[in-house]
């Protein structure tokens, strides 16, 4: 755009409003205030309109416009005047001026307005820089009618800042590690702190210094800080963290350059931890230390060595590593180190004998885990002596040659001497002790020991192949016991190797087979092979032969040889034997020195064969050997026992259907058993209800019961028979004439004739004619008769309730 400039008097305004003129304190602003006063300058469009009617010419080289600027937080009034804009062709046409950007017509709107006849723009509101620091708006002149009259013109308005935020500390606590013995110089922790105002300016350069140090020790500036980076770093020697652990520094962090007077100031606090290092070498609280050890004792602890470490605790510089460096050339001693204390704790890990060493004399160092810090040296407390002595106990005897080996044959007889298993006693050199034997253990007891020599002698005969010999090894335990006080023994194994004898004949497999009585003469045949429990040389080839007696053995039956342990088994050719089971007798021979036979007899089924070679179903029924006269003789049985079978089930299918066919007393469809009513409902008694009670009770009449056929007629039913005179109730019985009445009515049921055939006393709904008491229905408990219930008082306790409710007591 083309923009001219009015005369330089017009840009007073911008030469009075450097961003210099703004920095300083409060009390210069009012000196500010009489410059914001002058006259706003005047910013003009460019000579040449878009609606001048001249020709073309050269324009004059336009003046760009400088910034405006704004102090932020002005304290007004508003709204503000900042500048006047105007047209050259104002004289001519009236113009209409307005802005447009952000802060005029964008978001935020309206902090920034124009008087759209005079051109005077003005600010509404205070502005900050930290929200917003610049903006950029656009001026317009329109005529009357909406057409442009000039170029827009760009306007930047910047926002001056004014030193209105503190410097802000990210944490309130930082911490920070610096080991102790480090040099002056060394860098320990960072600090920064944050302006939020211009860092161009020195509103926003912050400047650190620390405070205070506590403690003081040992001296009160251990640390400087680096006035802009915040960096802390040890300015003295003699950090110690045996003295001091830990130092608490107060930072300030202050803007205007550090400027105390018009800076803002914000603290923090640096805690800063002294790390340790190991300068403080191990010592030992004694230079010499004693203890004592049993012989052949292991895992004991002995003594414990106590250091001392001034490091921190439970750290690799205090943790103690014990060396054992002369004494103990065999290596029966250790130190572990007890982590809890740090103590060493002596410990025996390979038995001492007291015989061979009855001292020990061990030279100890220790040190921590973490190598000693430079220039640091060992102290000469960090070695000690330790003297153990070796005590003297009862060792038990041995034996030199344990276990034992001897070899042997089997079979040797009872009272056999075998070997002589002795011990020896280390403790003959200090004392003379006796050594007695004994057996400990002895699977087959076949052994016995003496028990002054250790001579072993057999009580039986050893037996290879039984079965407390594995591998051909028999393995008995001994004890040697010595007369010390207390008594200490040892134990011996003895290893017999039996060495094997022919002294077991081999047994035929298998002992039954089966055989087609017709078939082919080469694959007809049972293969036999034998079982010997000698080994070789002792036990096969095997020799198999037929006896020669029976003479009909070898005529019926062939053995032929397939190889050194087995045989084939079979009829000789066109020898037809019938159907069964033979018994042939087979001699078996093993190959000892001398040779054992054996005569063993196999069970051949012989049977006629399908075209597969088996035996059929009618063959091996035959063959099993059962005659014609037995096989009769089972069918027979099958038969009688189906037919008892089907006897049984035809009579329980009859009676059945005899119990379905006999009727009830009455006829079902009047039968009301199947319609009792719930318990728990109550009507309003038997007049209410339609039914017909008269079937509950027995009839006077019998003809209907004569009139059924005898089939048909219930058990339970009263006999046609004149009954027995059973004894008659009174009306009013006395209590103790109840168990007299209720036994005379047992002896006349148990005497009664007519009476039916199953374990009943009497028919329960009968309970004969006549009765004196009216139907239950006609009782009232509103009733005021005279009727007199005082007797309900004296039949007892149960009836109690029903006297209370209808006896006339006295509560009446």
């Amino acid at each position: 755009y083309d923009i001219t400039l009015p005369k330089p008097k017009h840009f007073s305004y911008f030469n009075l409003s450097s961003p210099s003129d703004f920095e300083g304190e409060v009390g210069e602003r009012s000196e500010k205030k009489d410059v914001f006063q002058a006259p706003p300058p005047v910013i003009m469009f460019s000579g040449s309109g878009l609606n001048s009617s001249k020709g073309l010419r050269r324009q004059k080289r336009d003046w760009v416009i400088p910034p405006i600027n704004v102090a932020e937080n002005s304290r007004g009034p508003f709204p503000q005047m900042l500048v006047s804009i105007r047209s050259d062709q104002d004289q001519d046409i009236s113009i209409r001026y307005s802005i447009t950007g952000v802060g005029a017509d964008q978001p935020p709107n309206e902090v920034f307005n124009i008087d759209p006849v005079l051109g005077k723009m003005f600010v509404t509101k205070p502005l900050d820089r930290e929200h917003r620091s610049s903006y950029h708006l656009r001026a317009h002149a329109v005529d009357m009618n909406g057409n442009q009259v000039e170029n827009p013109i760009d306007l930047y308005i910047f926002v001056i800042d004014m030193n209105d935020n503190r410097p802000e500390f990210k944490n309130q606590v930082y911490n920070g590690s610096v080991d102790e013995g480090s040099k002056p110089g060394t860098y320990v922790m960072h600090l920064s702190a944050f302006d939020a105002d211009d860092n161009t300016t020195a509103n926003g350069m912050v400047r650190y210094r620390i405070l205070s140090q506590t403690p003081h020790s040992p001296i009160p500036n251990m640390f400087t800080i680096n006035s802009e980076t915040g960096d802390i770093v040890t300015v003295a020697p003699g950090l110690d963290r045996e003295k001091v652990s830990q130092y608490t520094i107060i930072v300030q962090a202050t803007d205007m350059e550090g400027n105390l007077n018009f800076g803002l100031s914000n603290t923090a606090t640096a805690i800063i931890t002294v790390t340790d290092i190991n300068d403080n070498p191990p010592m030992l609280t004694s230079k010499t230390f004693t203890a004592e050890v049993p012989e052949n004792r292991v895992d004991v602890v002995l003594t414990n060595l106590t250091v001392i470490d001034a490091d921190q605790p439970h750290s690799p510089n205090w943790n103690a590593i014990y060396r054992i460096i002369s004494g103990d050339p065999s290596g029966h001693f250790t130190i572990r180190t007890d982590p809890i204390t740090n103590d060493g704790m002596v410990t025996v890990v390979k038995p001492v004998d007291f015989e061979m060493n009855h001292a020990f004399m061990l030279t100890v160092v220790v040190s921590n885990q973490a190598h000693l810090a430079s220039g640091i040296q060992s102290s000469l407390q960090s070695t000690a002596g330790i003297t153990i002595s070796v005590q003297d106990v009862n060792e038990p005897p041995y034996f030199p040659t344990n276990p034992k080996h001897i070899r042997f044959e089997e079979g040797v007889p009872a009272g056999t001497s075998l070997t002589t298993f002795s011990a020896s006693d280390p403790d003959q050199l200090q004392m003379q002790q006796t050594i007695r034997y004994s057996k400990l253990t002895d699977p087959a007891d076949w052994l016995s020991i003496n028990r002054t020599n250790g001579q072993i002698v057999t009580t039986a005969m050893l037996d290879r192949e039984s079965v407390n010999v594995k591998n051909n090894i028999y393995e008995a335990t001994f004890l040697a016991t010595d007369n010390g006080f207390p008594a200490a023994s040892g134990t011996g194994t003895l290893q017999i190797y039996l060495i094997d004898i022919n002294d077991n004949p081999p047994v035929l497999i298998p002992r039954e087979s089966q055989i087609c009585e017709r078939t082919n003469r080469n694959a007809n045949g049972v293969n036999i092979t034998a079982a010997d429990a000698d080994t070789d040389p002792n036990a096969g080839p095997f020799v198999f032969e037929l006896p020669s007696f029976p003479t009909n053995i070898r005529r019926n039956w062939t053995i032929s040889r397939i190889s050194g342990d087995y045989a084939r088994l079979g009829l000789r050719y066109q020898i037809y034997l019938e159907p069964g089971v033979y018994e042939v007798p087979v001699v078996v021979s093993d190959s000892g020195n001398p040779p054992l036979s054996n005569k063993s007899v196999i069970k051949v089924k012989v049977c006629p064969c399908d075209e597969n070679g088996d035996c059929t179903t009618l063959g091996a029924v035959a063959a099993t050997g059962l005659g014609t006269g037995a096989i009769i003789s089972i069918l027979i049985c099958i038969i009688i026992l189906l037919s008892m079978v089907l006897l049984f089930v035809v009579w329980i299918k009859r009676r059945e259907k005899e119990r379905q066919t006999k009727q009830l007393l009455i006829d079902p469809e009047d039968d009301v058993r199947d319609n009792i009513l719930k318990y728990d409902e109550e009507g309003g008694g038997e007049e209410d209800q339609d039914y017909d009670l008269s079937q509950l009770q027995q009839p006077d009449s019998l003809e209907h019961i004569i009139s059924k056929p005898p089939a048909v007629r219930r058990v339970d039913e009263r006999p046609i028979i004149p009954e027995s005179q059973y004894p008659i109730r009174p009306v009013v019985p006395h209590p103790g004439d109840i168990g007299d009445f209720i036994h005379e009515g047992l002896r006349a049921a148990d005497n009664d004739p007519t009476a039916p055939p199953y374990d009943s006393l009497l028919v329960f709904d009968y309970e004969g004619s006549g009765s004196t008491a009216g139907s239950v229905s006609s009782l009232n408990s509103s009733s005021t008769g005279d009727q007199d219930y005082d007797y309900l008082n004296d039949w007892g306790p149960r009836f109690k309730k029903l006297a209370d409710m209808y006896g006339g007591g006295d509560d009446d």
